[in-house]
């Protein structure tokens, strides 16, 4: 099961372009390296809340785990 989340994780990461309605306008008008960079800029910010509060449920689960035993 973790093997297939960890996979899917991945393969949606590489999938995703993320952009807002105002950020495609903007770049659609300019040059598309850097319409990718943006892209890319978003994709990074987007990335690490979502690994800080991974990052926080696995230390729970490890203490929790680790004070029932």
């Amino acid at each position: 099961m973790k093997k297939i989340i960890i996979i899917f994780v991945l393969l949606s990461f590489q999938i995703s372009n993320a952009q807002c309605a105002m950020c495609r306008a903007v770049v659609e008008s300019g040059n598309p390296s850097q319409a990718e960079g943006l892209n890319t800029g978003i994709l990074y910010l987007m990335v690490f809340p979502y690994l800080l509060v991974g990052g926080l449920v696995f230390f729970l689960i490890r203490r929790i785990r680790k004070h029932k035993i």
